[in-house]
């Protein structure tokens, strides 16, 4: 029996191959099928099924490409209503793989269709649980994204409740958990950096299981909830009608465009011009309207959350070999219409004549002199709300990259700002966003809050422990 985790940071995903006795299943898959297909290749197996916990939202499935390749059965828990052919499993059923069996239980509560797929080996031995997003290593999922008609949060939390006690919990206690998701996802607001541990030592551990009664578990997992990001149910609808083959996608996406047509392309379709080069570079000298998501970060997430149009045709500027990997970590989460790349990049634009923009970066010693010449600086803390609660420059109001379109209105077109975040990743993104909405002077501060702190010449409050913590 082999099982392997396939971890994807950017993501914070977990998509799992089983083997067994020349059969395979593949729990949770991400968008491209090269992975899973290798690894049965290598294996001389052939996948039988693919399994899926629930209709995810964060990002998009790869089962109906994995399936049609590969003709592998498509299997979801009780309750599952999709668009395509594949099998809704009855609670307790068993699905053999070579010498092992893999037991659906179902665990509503995440979604109405959330299972967790149990392990049986050679032996008959209960082994391990894929959980999805009803169990992670020190929480749960949250129970806000499936809210139904006169349903509210708190019902699926008691619902998640009583499937965690009743389907889980009473497993044995060396059983492994492999969950959907690690630190940094979405799906939940306290997921620990491990991706493996055991029901024991969960019970031990996981602050949610730790709730001696229903009441206070409900309390604890939807307090402190932040609203999640806008690509979530365009995700979910896509993951249970349907969408297009990731390689018809990616066909479309891998046109190298000499800087005429490309300049041509974005007037004539209206294109969003994405340049995923980092901060540094993007501040020298970048296409006008173009908006910087950074490759190099939490880049799928943070395009999801703020490209708010998945249908708008997207053209790409890219460090030197990046065009493939950019188009694909899109597709990962929905993004499907990119219609090429600028070749040549930056380089190519500036030799053939066209207009360039840049964006003033200040250091945090520049920032500290700035303040005492001038009371009235306007800072843009761009660091999310439990960030800033935490610490944060004396007299500065919170302004979360997460919500800069919602709020983009409270901000003057004439005045300036100088804007941070953690370490100047999301804060270069927040000033293309406005530079590209016409706001001219914003100034991004190098090394963010960090470094400002570091510096002991800017005033910051002291730190508190987040209330998500608490």
């Amino acid at each position: 029996m082999k099982i392997e985790q396939l971890y994807t940071k950017c993501l914070s995903e977990a998509a799992y191959y089983i083997e067994s006795e020349g059969e395979a299943a593949v729990i949770d898959p991400l968008r491209e099928t090269a992975p899973y297909i290798a690894l049965a290749e290598a294996g001389g197996a052939k996948i039988k099924y693919v399994f899926e916990t629930h209709f995810h939202a964060d990002f998009v499935s790869g089962h109906l490409d994995l399936a049609k390749k590969t003709g592998a059965e498509i299997v979801y828990g009780p309750g599952a209503e999709a668009g395509f052919p594949c099998t809704v499993a009855g609670d307790g059923e068993l699905f053999p793989i070579g010498k092992i069996r893999i037991k659906v239980l179902h665990t509503p509560g995440h979604t109405f269709e959330s299972s967790c797929f149990l392990l049986i080996d050679e032996d008959g031995k209960e082994k391990a649980v894929f959980t999805g997003d009803t169990l992670f290593i020190g929480d749960v999922g949250r129970p806000d994204l499936a809210i139904k008609g006169l349903l509210t949060e708190k019902d699926l939390a008691a619902l998640l409740y009583d499937s965690i006690h009743e389907k889980l919990l009473p497993l044995p206690d060396d059983i492994i958990v492999y969950p959907g998701h690690g630190a940094g996802s979405a799906c939940g607001k306290m997921i620990s950096n491990e991706t493996t541990d055991t029901i024991g030592h969960q019970k031990q551990t996981n602050y949610a299981l730790l709730a001696k009664t229903k009441d206070d578990f409900v309390k604890a997992v939807t307090s402190g909830l932040m609203p999640p990001p806008q690509y979530f149910p365009k995700n979910a609808r896509l993951n249970k009608t349907g969408y297009e083959s990731i390689d018809v996608v990616m066909d479309r996406a891998l046109h190298a465009l000499s800087p005429e047509t490309f300049a041509l392309k974005a007037k004539k379709q209206q294109a969003l011009v994405l340049d995923v080069r980092p901060a540094a570079a993007f501040a020298e000298s970048f296409i006008p309207g173009a908006v910087n998501i950074g490759l190099d970060g939490q880049f799928a997430p943070w395009a999801g959350t703020l490209i708010t149009d998945m249908d708008r045709p997207i053209l790409l500027v890219v460090p030197e070999g990046k065009a493939e990997e950019t188009a694909l970590r899109l597709a990962r989460v929905g993004y499907d219409h990119v219609i090429g790349y600028l070749s040549g990049g930056m380089e190519a634009w500036e030799k053939a004549g066209f207009e360039t923009d840049s964006i003033r970066q200040v250091s945090p010693n520049e920032l500290a002199t700035l303040l005492n010449m001038s009371a009235g600086l306007h800072i843009l803390d761009v660091r999310r709300q439990s960030e800033f609660d935490s610490e944060h420059i004396m007299g500065v109001s919170s302004f979360p990259l997460d919500h800069i379109h919602r709020r983009i209105d409270e901000l003057d077109k004439r005045g300036t700002y100088y804007i941070h975040c953690a370490a100047g990743y999301r804060s270069m993104i927040a000033a293309s966003i406005l530079r590209a909405a016409g706001f001219r002077n914003v100034i991004n501060v190098t090394g963010g809050f960090q470094a400002i702190k570091d510096s002991k010449l800017v005033q910051v409050s002291e730190y508190k422990i987040p209330t998500t913590m608490l």
